[in-house]
């Protein structure tokens, strides 16, 4: 069957891409609540808009289609009953258990027009947009035993389109998250996926409805053949478990799946801050990875059986094991330097998006792995950087291949 997802690589030339540009969401956003919602610092939205309209200039401009996740989702919910369903489950998922607030709730978003109330939900609603009926004495020793100012929570990360799901090959992978913080983004992929016209007919590989965590920056489409997958901080063994028998079993062109060992820290979050593909034979990575790393090669045998063995050797020999290549050039972040290293991982210079082979996309403040990449022939579009790298993703992060042609 037909469908309009086409992702076979990391480096194929990009055609359509979904991106979320920055909202309200990030004007929610609160010193003191900042680990709850699994963030760092405060972007300035003004500016982190113009820095995501730079970056959409950017791929248009090279040829590519960009589709917003608001605009999907509203596109998904235009049949009453999929609007309906989807409030149904945004309140079910919201964590309110106030039956006063849910009521209150419920009426706010359900008199909003579809696209007001998409964006109602991605940025949070605050106690103060709620009417709450009339007053009783009950009312203000409630208010002041519970200070927290959300009657649902914002999704700051929802800009990193990458992780709620992923597209792999002609199907979707729609994520159960790690944290019950960002579980919700994935509810706007299901309706994507169940609902809008032109995605629905995708194979599913993975459930958000599954019990063990999976994200898609743990996920690099390396060739038609090799899928990798990150144990990561984020993404555990049995969601791995799960997705390779699935994608090996139902795609049809991948035969193996190789499932890398990483460091579990915040600074080595998901597979594609230490490694991402900037052309066929060369690589961005972490140094920390350069001496070993484990990975277990996943495979289906004769009888249609899962096998998994277990490698431990250099990054380079393995990938040029599995994809076959002769040479493989590794291009570490901050030029190896122990210092820039570690400052320019922690502003996404190993993230980078491919937008062809050779042609990537990447902050201009890294600039250091920039140079290094330009001298080992790759060209760059660098885009501006000081207020979405605060949110701790690159471009790749913050962009969901929709369709790439066959590298």
């Amino acid at each position: 069957m037909e469908t309009a997802i086409h992702n076979t690589s990391e480096i194929g030339r990009l055609r359509r891409v979904l991106l979320h540009r920055p909202g309200g969401e990030l004007e929610n956003l609160m010193p003191e609540y900042l680990e709850r919602l699994l963030f760092d610092d405060i972007p300035y939205l003004k500016e982190a808009q113009r820095e995501h309209d730079a970056f959409a200039d950017c791929l248009r401009q090279q040829g590519v289609e960009v589709v917003y996740l608001t605009d999907l989702v509203t596109e998904a919910i235009t049949d009453g009953d999929a609007r309906a369903e989807l409030l149904r489950l945004f309140l079910e998922e919201s964590g309110v258990r106030d039956d006063r607030v849910r009521r209150s709730l419920e009426e706010y978003l359900s008199a909003l027009p579809d696209r007001e109330m998409v964006s109602a939900m991605m940025a949070g609603v605050r106690k103060t947009q709620l009417r709450t009926g009339s007053v009783r004495l009950g009312d203000f020793l409630t208010a002041a035993e519970d200070s927290y100012p959300f009657a649902v929570d914002p999704l700051p990360n929802l800009y990193f389109t990458r992780d709620p799901f992923a597209t792999i090959g002609t199907g979707v992978s729609l994520h159960k998250m790690h944290t019950a913080t960002r579980n919700r983004e994935t509810l706007f992929g299901k309706f994507i996926f169940e609902h809008h016209p032109r995605y629905r007919t995708a194979p599913r590989w993975y459930d958000r409805g599954l019990t063990s965590s999976l994200e898609g920056g743990d996920i690099l489409v390396l060739s038609p053949q090799v899928l990798a997958v990150g144990i990561s901080q984020r993404t555990e063994e049995d969601s791995i478990d799960t997705l390779a028998e699935t994608v090996l079993s139902q795609s049809r062109t991948f035969r193996k799946v190789l499932a890398f060992d990483i460091p579990k820290s915040r600074s080595f979050m998901h597979l594609d801050t230490v490694f991402t593909m900037v052309d066929r034979d060369k690589f961005t990575v972490h140094p920390n990875i350069l001496r070993s790393i484990t990975v277990f090669v996943m495979e289906l045998d004769g009888e249609r059986k899962m096998t998994i063995r277990q490698e431990d050797g250099r990054l380079e020999d393995i990938l040029k094991e599995h994809l076959e290549l002769d040479h493989v050039t590794l291009i570490p972040c901050g030029s190896g330097s122990e210092i820039d290293a570690a400052r320019e991982q922690w502003s996404d210079g190993s993230n980078t998006l491919a937008i062809a082979p050779g042609e990537v996309v990447v902050y201009a403040r890294n600039a250091v792995t920039n140079r290094c990449l330009e001298e080992a022939g790759i060209w760059l579009h660098t885009i501006p950087s000081a207020e979405l790298s605060r949110g701790r993703g690159g471009p790749r992060c913050m962009s969901m291949p929709l369709w790439r042609e066959d590298p």
